[in-house]
């Protein structure tokens, strides 16, 4: 395996730390990335990832504002070297039903989860063309596929991110630069144990599996998609969620 820098945005939640795993096992360096003002708690992760046997290196970033991104870069390529693999999983939830839903609410959403990626993968794309070689998965949802009611701004911009994907994609195919997309279905991770059990025994009672999907299945998706020989697929999305979207 040819060990290579992975940048993961979000890496301390449930599904950014096992894809941190997973590029880890694929033997690159793993850097990952924390909100501004959590490094107490993002320095604990850190250090029960080590215990576990995971090196990460982590940076503060912001992904809403393109000038903290490319510092961000900066910092990362000059500690460690050129980033070769992006994983832009960062990103947020701020529900309400769309006569409820506040501008803010809306603006939130759309600037984390949909302008982040060109945030990140502005900076750093020219640069993998330029190397012949690069990786980019953008973390989309099932939501941005069929809609969720209560979502509109979380769906739009995860629906975004799949258009942002195959425009890039275009760009980079000739170049060695592959941009794809991974969209989770509903995963065990401590977000969605916070569904009250109610309605998640009725979410999972309509996953054609008959349960949650697994982080690490998220993370194998992704590992799949940033490996060496991962040159002939780009500008795809690869739908994990048990069949939900089938139903």
């Amino acid at each position: 395996m040819t060990q290579r820098i992975a940048v993961v945005t979000g890496a301390s939640g449930g599904l950014g730390e096992a894809m941190c795993k997973a590029m880890s096992d694929q033997g690159h360096t793993v850097v990952g990335s924390y909100v501004p003002g959590t490094e107490e708690a993002n320095r604990s992760w850190q250090a029960s990832m080590k215990e576990a046997g995971y090196e990460v290196a982590i940076y503060p970033l912001d992904v809403t504002d393109y000038d903290n991104c490319c510092s961000f870069i900066a910092t990362v390529e000059k500690d460690l070297g050129p980033i070769d693999i992006l994983v832009n999983n960062a990103g947020i939830a701020r529900d309400a039903p769309l006569k409820r839903m506040q501008p803010q609410q809306w603006q939130e959403v759309l600037r984390t989860n949909l302008d982040s990626m060109y945030n990140m993968c502005q900076p750093v794309f020219d640069a993998m063309c330029s190397r012949g070689f690069g990786r980019i998965v953008n973390i989309s949802s099932l939501n941005g596929e069929q809609g969720q009611f209560g979502q509109a701004n979380y769906s739009a911009a995860k629906a975004g991110i799949y258009g942002f994907t195959k425009a890039i994609a275009k760009e980079g195919a000739r170049k060695g630069v592959t941009v794809n997309a991974v969209s989770p279905g509903f995963i065990d991770t401590p977000m969605v144990r916070q569904v009250p059990e109610n309605v998640l025994e009725s979410i999972v009672a309509g996953i054609p599996v008959g349960r949650l999907g697994q982080p690490e299945e998220i993370s194998r998706a992704v590992a799949f998609l940033t490996a060496e020989d991962a040159g002939y697929i780009t500008g795809t999305n690869l739908s994990v969620n048990g069949g939900e979207y089938m139903s």
